[in-house]
């Protein structure tokens, strides 16, 4: 049932941010290894800074899951409450 809050009370798929993230550290790691030995520092400076970014992401990802059920939902917790009134 659709309550018209869903971007407001929207839940994260918190595991599959981590796996991405993982994902993407793997191969901006990879990327900047890459072009640094081959001479390309300004790509290599990019893919630092996107790793930089991605790293960031993962701590952000991490700090919630170990947060507990408040951002990571199962099935066992009720879905929000419809709003009462619609603006």
């Amino acid at each position: 049932m659709r309550t018209g809050s869903e971007p407001v009370t929207a839940r994260s798929a918190l595991r599959m941010r981590f796996w991405l993230s993982v994902w993407g550290v793997v191969w901006s790691v990879s990327g900047t290894v890459a072009f640094a030995l081959s001479g390309h520092p300004g790509w290599a400076l990019l893919c630092g800074l996107l790793w930089l970014l991605i790293t960031v992401d993962l701590v952000v990802v991490l700090r919630h899951i170990h947060q507990g059920p408040h951002y990571q939902p199962g099935p066992g917790v009720p879905p929000y409450q419809p709003p009462s009134s619609r603006p």
